[in-house]
């Protein structure tokens, strides 16, 4: 871009100066112009006026050589500056689809509109690799902007899923407007990846059974999200208004992100083995809560009383912080009451 902008301007300042040079010789604008125009552009008829003195001759000579040259240039910037942006193209096509090519367990976000855009942005803060599907250059160019790998194409055809590597996906989510399109999608992703994870968008609830049907795996409808939420605000403003205050919410997010479930398996010679629920505690400062028990014989027990007992064999289900399950043991027999589930509970001496 540079060098165009530079050959024109040498360009019209080489016309400019041939003219005035024609005008300080006698002439008049309109012939000057005609003069420098057939001189540069080699029309090849007569000359305007006799060119007799050297000075003349001596523009002239100039004229054509700066003329021609600086057109040379111009002309030279404007390929180059073609050619380039073929070129970029290319090597940025050939960018995304080894980019696309390389992904696994990836997702496919199929449509780049105001649901899509939220989509890609909490796949990008989770470190979800992903590619983005859709059929308009703007929306495209603005996935390009947030540095995501994207491909154009309709994602109802076998050929841009397969290109979007649909069978190495561990997701696809469908999130056009049309419900029509979204179950299209779904059906043909169930068919070249059986075991792929299906979220489809609904505009409509009655469209909900019917992607279901082609094997989406979850379907949602923002109409009916968005209805509950307003009746959350209606029913209980209090518990929304506190989900509302970014901080307060981002920090209940970041607390509720620490906190999973554990399996903890007990051995035979495990201290906890033969004791209650009401009996157990930590070693640890963190709080931890059995919410189920999975006995050996292969009954499971959810929601355990504080008297069920634990034998050896049965693998609990713990909820707590932190990707370890935390390390049980036997309450001190001390103590005279013990406190599980904000309840006090007696216990014997």
């Amino acid at each position: 871009m540079r060098r165009l902008a530079e050959g024109i301007t040498f360009f019209v300042l080489t016309c400019v100066l041939a003219t005035i040079g024609y005008m300080m010789a006698g002439w008049n604008v309109m012939d000057a112009i005609y003069m420098v125009t057939i001189t540069i552009f080699g029309v090849g008829y007569g000359e305007v006026h006799p060119i007799e003195t050297p000075q003349l001759r001596m523009m002239t000579i100039l004229l054509i050589v700066f003329g021609y040259g600086s057109a040379i240039y111009t002309g030279g910037g404007l390929v180059q500056m073609l050619m380039e942006g073929e070129i970029n193209r290319a090597l940025n096509n050939r960018r995304m689809t080894k980019g696309i090519e390389e992904l696994r367990d990836h997702a496919i976000v199929c449509g780049f509109g105001r649901a899509g855009s939220i989509l890609v942005n909490d796949l990008q803060a989770a470190g979800k690799p992903f590619v983005v599907i859709d059929q308009d250059d703007d929306k495209l160019a603005a996935a390009e902007q947030l540095h995501c790998l994207v491909l154009q194409g309709n994602a109802t055809e076998d050929e841009v899923l397969l290109s979007a590597g649909v069978q190495n996906a561990s997701v696809l989510a469908t999130v056009l407007p049309d419900d029509a399109a979204n179950v299209f999608i779904t059906l043909t992703a169930r068919v070249l990846n059986p075991d792929v994870e299906i979220i489809a968008r609904a505009e409509h609830p009655a469209t909900e059974k019917k992607l279901l049907r082609s094997g989406a795996t979850h379907v949602v409808s923002p109409a009916v999200i968005g209805g509950k939420r307003m009746a959350q605000l209606i029913t209980h403003p209090s518990r929304e208004e506190l989900l509302a205050d970014p901080e307060r919410n981002e920090q209940l997010q970041h607390e509720l992100s620490q906190i999973g479930l554990q399996m903890h398996e007990v051995t035979a010679n495990e201290l906890i083995a033969g004791h209650q629920i009401a009996e157990i505690t930590t070693t640890s400062d963190h709080k931890f809560l059995i919410v189920a028990i999975n006995r050996q014989a292969g009954e499971v027990v959810v929601d355990p009383a504080f008297d069920c007992q634990i034998d050896p064999g049965d693998s609990l289900v713990v909820l707590c912080r932190g990707e370890q399950p935390p390390q049980l043991a036997v309450k001190s027999k001390s103590a005279a009451e013990i406190l599980y589930r904000g309840a006090k509970l007696a216990v014997s001496v």
